[in-house]
C-alpha cells in the first residue's frame, strides 16, 4: 500500500473476498474511497472514464469487451457501469478461468441491470463502503471495540481526544478522504459544498441520463437535511416541498428520491424486525439518513457557531454521524445497523445485530448528566419489552456520546464516546 493511503476497515474484506469469489464489486457513494482501496490490491487497471481513452473503451466494449479484461490480476475496472456489457464478459471470464480474485469493479452509480445481465450470485463478491469512520481518520482513539462488546468483556475504559468543538467540526468536515486530510478547515469545508454542488447541478441528471431540475434537487435534498435522523415518509417531504413549489407531486419525489439512491447519497436506516412482549405494534419508516453527516451540514448551511446555538439539530447530525460509524464497524463484523420505534413513540436509536443472531442497543446523546440517566431509563424498559426467549439478550446496551471519558455503569451500560469506538 502507498504511503499515503489510510487504511480503511473494508481492506481486510477485500482481501478476503479477493481470496473467495472470482470478483468484487465495490460500490458506495462518489469519492468515498473506492478506487483507492481498490489499487491498493490491484495489479492491473483500467479507468473506464479517462479522458483521453474513454471513447476507445467504449467502442472496445461494444465489439469485444473481452480485450478490456486482459491484464495482470486482479484487474481493477474502475466506474465499470459506463460500459453494463463488462457485467457479463466480467462473470464470463471468470467462468472460464475457474480463478479467484480476478477482477476488482468499483462504481458510484446503481447500473440499470438489463434482462440479459446475469445476478452474479456465486461469482462476483460485493463490498460496500462508506465515508470513513472516526477510528479510520485515526480520530478515535479504539479504546473500546464493538466486538469487545458483542463478546462481552468487562473493565474496559477509555479517553477521546475531541472537544465538543472539535466533534463539530469533524461532522461539518465529514468522513471523505480528500477533507480528512486536509489541514485547513476552510479548504475542508469548500471541498464539501463543491460535492455537494455537483451531485445538485450534474450527478443527478447523468445518473440515468433523465434530466432533473437543480433548484428541486437541492429542494428536496433541503427537506432530507432537516428531517436527519428523524423517521419521515415520502408524504411529508413532498409537504415541505409544495409548500414553495405546487407542482411537485409525489412521484417526482419518489423519482429523485431513487435517483439518489442509486447515487448512494440516501442511506435511510431501516427499522429492526424485533419479537417484543406486548403486541404493540412496530413502526416501519425507515429514518432519513445521507451518506455523510456533512452533506447535511452543507444543505442546512451550517456551521461550528450555528451548531452551538442550535443543539437540537447539531444532535441529530452528530446522531447520523454516530450511524455511519457503527455501520462501518458492524459490516467488518459482518451486522447491520437498524433502529427501533413502536406506535407509542417507544423508540432506540440503534440496534447491531449481527449475523449470528447477537444484538445489541445503543442510545445517543450528546451529553451524560440528565441525558444520560433518560437514556439508560430507555434502554433499561426497551430490555424487558424484548421477547428474549425469541430473541435472545442483548450482548450489550449502550449510550455513544461526544463527550470524552468511556466507562460502564454500575446497570452494565456502557457509556462510551463516538472517539473511543472502533470496530
Amino acid at each position: 500500500m502507498n504511503n499515503d493511503y489510510l487504511p480503511r476497515i473494508a481492506d481486510k474484506k477485500m482481501n478476503i473476498a479477493l481470496q473467495s469469489a472470482g470478483a468484487v464489486l465495490v460500490v458506495g457513494p462518489k469519492w468515498c474511497g473506492k478506487t483507492e482501496t481498490a489499487k491498493q490490491f490491484a495489479k492491473s487497471t483500467l479507468f473506464m472514464q479517462h479522458p483521453d481513452f474513454t471513447e476507445n473503451y467504449l467502442k472496445m466494449a461494444s465489439l469485444k469487451p473481452s480485450e478490456l479484461l486482459e491484464g495482470e490480476t486482479p484487474r481493477l475496472i474502475d466506474e465499470w457501469q459506463d460500459a453494463p456489457i463488462l457485467w457479463n464478459a466480467v462473470r464470463f471470464t471468470v467462468d472460464q478461468r475457474k480463478k479467484r480474485g480476478q477482477f476488482i469493479l468499483t462504481g458510484s452509480v446503481v447500473p440499470k441491470m438489463g434482462k440479459n445481465m446475469h445476478s452474479g450470485a456465486g461469482r462476483i463478491s460485493r463490498l460496500t463502503m462508506r465515508t470513513m469512520s472516526l477510528f479510520e481518520s485515526n480520530e478515535s482513539t479504539g479504546e473500546i471495540s464493538l466486538a469487545d462488546l458483542f463478546g462481552g468483556k468487562t473493565g474496559m475504559i477509555g479517553t477521546a481526544k475531541q472537544t465538543l468543538d472539535e466533534i463539530a467540526y469533524i461532522l461539518l468536515r465529514g468522513g471523505w478522504p480528500e477533507t480528512v486530510k486536509e489541514k485547513t478547515a476552510e479548504v475542508a469545508m469548500k471541498t464539501v459544498f463543491d460535492y455537494v454542488e455537483t451531485l445538485i447541478s450534474d450527478d443527478m441528471s447523468r445518473v440515468d441520463g433523465k434530466k432533473r431540475n437543480p433548484v428541486r434537487v437541492r429542494s428536496l435534498l433541503r427537506s432530507i437535511a432537516r428531517h436527519i435522523s428523524s423517521p419521515v415518509k415520502n408524504s411529508t417531504i413532498l409537504g415541505d416541498l409544495i409548500a414553495n413549489d405546487e407542482t411537485f407531486s409525489d412521484k417526482t419525489v419518489a423519482d429523485y428520491i431513487n435517483a439518489l439512491k442509486k447515487l448512494y447519497v440516501i442511506d435511510d436506516l431501516p427499522v429492526w424486525r424485533v419479537a417484543m412482549r406486548s403486541k404493540t405494534a412496530v413502526r416501519t419508516t425507515s429514518k432519513r439518513h445521507l451518506t455523510d453527516p456533512s452533506i447535511a451540514g452543507v444543505l442546512l448551511g451550517a456551521n461550528k457557531e450555528k451548531l452551538f446555538n442550535d443543539f437540537n439539530t447539531f444532535g441529530l447530525l452528530f446522531e447520523s454521524m454516530v450511524v455511519r460509524d457503527l455501520r462501518v464497524y458492524a459490516d467488518s463484523l459482518n451486522g447491520s445497523v437498524f433502529y427501533y420505534r413502536d406506535k407509542l413513540g417507544n423508540e432506540v436509536d440503534a440496534i447491531v445485530e449481527l449475523s449470528d443472531g447477537q444484538w445489541g442497543a445503543i442510545e445517543v446523546k450528546m451529553g451524560t448528566g440528565e441525558e444520560e440517566k433518560k437514556a439508560a431509563s430507555t434502554l433499561l424498559k426497551f430490555k424487558e419489552r424484548v421477547n428474549t426467549e425469541k430473541m435472545g439478550m442483548p450482548s450489550f446496551l449502550a449510550i455513544i456520546t461526544a463527550t470524552q471519558v468511556a466507562y460502564q455503569r454500575d446497570d452494565g451500560i456502557w457509556v462510551i464516546p463516538l472517539g473511543c469506538l472502533k470496530n
